[in-house]
């Protein structure tokens, strides 16, 4: 339930930090602020949040080495704040596994709105319920050597454990559910984050390369993740 649902908002601004922690807190959130990159990852890790509201300039480490270094441990939503205009940093943070990025200055419901996606998509995971329009509702899905058990949010391919983000996850189960039907962005940002894609956010297209790689397929010519130009995505049923 939502009063049980730990947030902590890692941002070097004392005012901003506060100005999220109390905004989130009216709304039943139990939510913190650490102002500091360094104690970040320690409190990530030990603390175990449902999301983590991080900015990318922080003192003692920014907030890339603050992901790259929490990812591998830290299953949680992890959403980017950050000032930066430079796509190339939105970029990165994605492909090191954040799930969401919001620029600053962000009115606090547009960014309550992003928290609420990300933490209804962490929680459908967790509870092993399936997102709709997903045609299998099964709690395992598999495609050939492919093999996703959502109730334990693995994905093993020829054996082996693929380590996924949750929004790699979800993204990967709804393409595989769907496997060989061209799933478009619209439908992937309906489904994944409750909102509308608005045509410049490349989240999607990220955890599509970040998945690609994890699971072997060639970015430059891929065979088992297609990009169907000019109408989405498409994971290729007889190529697992």
């Amino acid at each position: 339930m939502q009063e049980c649902q730990h947030i902590l908002v890692v941002e070097d601004d004392r005012r901003l930090a506060e100005l999220i922690r109390d905004y989130l807190q009216q709304q039943g959130y139990q939510a913190a602020v650490e102002r500091r990159g360094d104690r970040a990852v320690q409190r990530i890790l030990h603390e175990r949040p449902a999301l983590v509201v991080l900015d990318l300039m922080l003192p003692g480490k920014d907030g890339l080495t603050v992901l790259q270094q929490i990812r591998a441990d830290f299953n949680g939503a992890v959403l980017i704040l950050t000032a930066r205009e430079d796509d190339m940093d939105q970029v990165a943070g994605l492909e090191m596994g954040a799930d969401d990025y919001v620029k600053k200055p962000v009115e606090p419901r547009v960014l309550l709105a992003r928290i609420r996606a990300l933490l209804r998509r962490s929680s459908r995971s967790a509870d092993g319920l399936p997102q709709e329009p997903v045609e299998s509702s099964d709690p395992e899905l598999n495609l050939g050597e492919l093999l996703m058990s959502r109730t334990a949010h693995r994905v093993t391919l020829a054996g082996q454990d693929v380590e996924v983000t949750t929004g790699e996850f979800e993204l990967l189960w709804l393409l595989a559910a769907n496997a060989g039907t061209v799933l478009d962005r619209d439908t992937i940002f309906r489904v994944l984050r409750g909102f509308d894609y608005d045509g410049s956010d490349r989240s999607v297209d990220v955890a599509v390369s970040r998945l690609r790689k994890k699971l072997g397929d060639d970015s430059s010519s891929p065979r088992r993740i297609k990009t169907i130009w000019g109408k989405g995505y498409l994971l290729v049923k007889d190529a697992w």
